[in-house]
């Protein structure tokens, strides 16, 4: 017997059809023993539906108003499961986050888990119920509502995997795992057996969307065992995302290629090569809430310098207008300009660190291809640059190709 945390996103829980076929998938663990706390998000397109309400009302939503209104989308998913696992002839106690008590800091919208009281979840598990937990939640010290922004429900599912300690936590996806790129840019990707934690979390933050990189954090930081599976899927053994030291592990020397659409990089001309320019220029920028990726700094000459940086595509026009209007006048810079039609291409893999070549098989790779780098960034194990937008997917497949990801993995 094992106590498994199970988490199902919005479009294995869109349709009444499909919450019955998640308690049917639940009905069949708890058959052969297992503990079982599921976590749910909002039916497909709910949070989207409700966030559009409030902004018919308010152009910007106020931020404690919209986490009331946006977390009913789970306590709706939860009351449907626990129903459909009744019918089925299961005990089902359904909780949302704040009645588990799933403390949070007050940052509305974007709050972080700071403890989780698993008492009640313990004492219906040892009952011989499954518990429902709505995803994406919690609470602060106040009583007020929070969510954990979006895709907020995968690190619902493995900070209680980690306080419950328990022995998986198994993502239901519509994929059927982590795959080397995005089969729909290469058809030949293939899906990957197991992945470390620090691949998972570099994949993550450079542009995968199968997991939160909230939750690739959590999991690596409390070595939760986390596991991608397919929720359309009745059998499959999914993606295992586990430690480097485990020895059964296939280390291959590159272990997949991830990419980011959505980055503008913008570029302080002639600002003064002194000590602090750099902090001059993006302190403002982070005073302003506004995440920094990749930094550049030219080589000065005559006492000047270029300073280049990528931010979100969606903060872009926000950081533009802070440089232009308050950093070059007050540091004297020549100008600044932006590209917004750029895109960020990355290879990684551990087996990096104990295999040289890499980059400069990357950078032929590309250059084969007419692809000219505007940008490099480096990690013990990812090499990352900024591409023409439009170059993209090309980059994608040549890279894909070069370092044989459509071939078996080999271990190293």
């Amino acid at each position: 017997m094992a106590l498994i945390v199970q988490k199902y996103g919005g479009t294995s829980v869109g349709t009444t059809e499909r919450i019955k076929n998640v308690a049917r998938r639940v009905a069949r663990f708890h058959a052969q023993g297992h503990q079982l706390v599921v976590v749910v998000s909002a039916m497909a397109g709910e949070t989207n539906r409700l966030i559009a309400l409030a902004r018919e009302i308010q152009a910007h939503p106020d931020p404690r108003e919209l986490d009331v209104m946006v977390s009913t989308g789970e306590q709706v998913t939860i009351a449907l499961l626990s129903m459909a696992l009744m019918d089925l002839g299961l005990k089902a106690r359904s909780y949302t986050g704040a009645q588990v008590r799933i403390l949070t800091d007050s940052a509305f919208t974007k709050a972080r888990i700071l403890r989780i009281d698993e008492e009640k979840i313990r004492r219906d598990l040892e009952g011989g119920a499954v518990v429902v937990v709505a995803g994406f939640q919690g609470v602060d010290e106040e009583g007020n509502i929070t969510t954990l922004g979006r895709g907020g429900s995968d690190t619902t599912a493995v900070a209680l995997a980690a306080a419950l300690k328990a022995d998986e936590c198994q993502i239901y996806t519509d994929v059927d795992g982590v795959y080397t790129t995005d089969p729909r840019i290469v058809p030949e990707a293939r899906r990957l057996k197991c992945i470390t934690f620090e691949e998972m979390l570099e994949m993550a933050s450079l542009g995968s969307k199968v997991l939160q990189i909230r939750s690739v954090e959590f999991a690596g930081k409390y070595k939760v065992r986390l596991r991608v599976l397919s929720s359309f899927e009745e059998d499959g053994e999914g993606t295992l995302i586990t430690f480097e030291e485990d020895e059964k592990m296939e280390q291959a020397i590159i272990s997949g290629i991830a990419f980011n659409r959505d980055e503008a990089k913008i570029t302080v001309l002639n600002v003064p090569d002194r000590p602090g320019i750099a902090y001059q220029i993006l302190g403002p920028i982070a005073d302003a809430n506004i995440d920094v990726d990749m930094i550049v700094q030219n080589v000065g000459h005559d006492g000047m310098t270029d300073l280049s940086f990528t931010v979100h595509r969606n903060e872009y026009h926000k950081a533009m207008k802070i440089l232009q209007e308050q950093v070059a006048p007050h540091i004297g810079a020549a100008g600044v300009t932006g590209d917004d039609k750029i895109a960020k291409v990355s290879v990684v893999g551990v087996g990096m660190r104990s295999h040289v070549g890499i980059a400069s098989k990357m950078f032929r790779t590309l250059a084969e291809e007419g692809i000219n780098i505007q940008m490099i960034s480096t990690s013990e194990i990812k090499i990352s640059v900024v591409v023409e937008d439009k170059y993209m997917e090309l980059a994608v497949r040549a890279l894909h190709k070069a370092f044989d990801l459509d071939q078996p993995r080999q271990v190293v």
